[in-house]
């Protein structure tokens, strides 16, 4: 079985066969210039959206089971990490870190402790039957995202959140 001399060009480019194939390279490049852009744009748009959306959970927001061991500087910490942040990137006066199980957490909206919410709407607001161990960072220092500095203090105490057929949607604050 000897290579025939067509088979040898299938193996080994020639030049001519090269010099075709440069030829066509240059007129895709600027169409792989505009889809890298496309999808670098697309990327992009998608990251924006998963921040967005993740942002706004309060399993994201809140809670933080089992308790991370940061224990130095961990409401400092914890802010960084969760990209917790006020309205224009300001530092939140205050935030709270529930330690408790996801489960737990929407045991709560079946409570029968139901209020109207603080902020004199029409929402309904339920209150943990338990109390939930927490964390609260008060702000220290800082007055703009990423240089905001908390004080960290333990508290035991009932939640209250609102909730949707799915869950609780917003923490709303806790009672001691």
């Amino acid at each position: 079985m000897g290579l025939e001399e067509s088979d040898h060009l299938l193996l080994c480019p020639v030049s001519s066969y090269s010099v075709g194939l440069t030829a066509d390279v240059k007129g895709i490049s600027p169409v792989m210039i505009l889809m890298v852009i496309i999808y670098l744009m697309l990327l992009f748009w998608e990251n924006e959206q998963n921040e967005e959306g993740e942002e706004s959970t309060i399993e994201h927001l809140h809670v933080d089971y089992p308790q991370s061991h940061s224990l130095v500087r961990y409401c400092n910490h914890m802010v960084l990490q969760r990209v917790i942040r006020g309205p224009d990137n300001t530092c939140k006066k205050e935030h709270v870190f529930i330690h408790e199980r996801p489960r737990n957490i929407n045991s709560v909206c079946t409570s029968p402790k139901k209020m109207t919410c603080q902020n004199h709407s029409s929402t309904l607001c339920f209150q943990s039957l338990t109390k939930f161990k927490m964390t609260v960072c008060q702000l220290i220092g800082g007055t703009r995202y990423p240089a905001c500095r908390y004080h960290i203090s333990s508290v035991e105490g009932f939640i209250v959140v609102t909730c949707d057929d799915v869950g609780p949607v917003t923490f709303q604050r806790y009672v001691k």
